[in-house]
């Protein structure tokens, strides 16, 4: 196991799970966060799984006066892409792939694996998902956007050219706006992947819509 795999919260929705779901939560939380999703999904009737839910480090962020919370990685600007924590993205980007790693240790091969995130947990999973080069189940984005966006293309790789991509924004999102979500759905379609978008009249946040969706989303991909 690797020396920088990041504590995690686990839970196994039966015995001897061979999918699994990797839940990357946004600033300032922690694996927390998403934990209490696992029932509301009513992903009983699916194969079991381990959800997993990393704790990011805890490192000052910029746009909050330099605050040290549990964070992806920095964000200078509030419109979070003028300028970007480009070495902090990719150091999280090989954390997330060590947790992949691990789970492929434990006997979950990639291709079934799901990489979810919510905010900076989504820009984690769309820069990690598109950049593997082994093929995942899907991936979730939540209330985030594509990092890197102009590198995005020639740095990604094959693997998961076809890989379900179900990305869900709140059409009132002062956090991260409705626009920033729109554009990263809108490049990743013009690179080719299949992008399933969704929007919900709610803030920075989640909804119970958007919870079933979700779950539907799951119980497709993992079947």
């Amino acid at each position: 196991m690797s020396l920088n795999t990041l504590e995690c919260i686990e839970i196994e929705t039966g015995p001897n799970p061979e999918r699994a779901i990797i839940w990357l939560h946004g600033l300032g939380a922690d694996g927390n966060d998403f934990a209490p999703i696992v029932p509301e999904l009513q992903l009983q009737d699916a194969p079991a799984i381990r959800f997993v839910f990393p704790h990011a480090p805890i490192q000052p962020v910029s746009v909050n006066n330099g605050m040290a919370m549990r964070a992806w990685y920095d964000i200078y600007t509030p419109d979070l892409v003028r300028r970007e924590d480009e070495e902090g993205i990719r150091k999280s980007e090989s954390a997330v792939r060590a947790l992949i790693a691990q789970e492929n240790v434990r006997g979950i091969p990639t291709e079934r694996i799901v990489l979810a995130g919510f905010s900076q947990g989504c820009a984690m999973t769309l820069q990690t998902g598109l950049r593997l080069d082994e093929t995942l189940a899907g991936m979730v984005g939540l209330s985030g956007y594509l990092p890197l966006m102009d590198k995005a293309g020639s740095e990604r790789h094959p693997a998961n050219q076809n890989t379900p991509i179900f990305m869900a924004h709140g059409t009132m999102d002062p956090v991260v706006a409705l626009e920033r979500g729109e554009a990263s759905r809108d490049t990743l379609r013009n690179l080719g992947y299949n992008v399933n978008w969704h929007t919900y009249p709610m803030p920075h946040s989640v909804c119970l819509e958007e919870v079933r969706d979700i779950g539907e989303f799951l119980r497709t991909v993992l079947a």
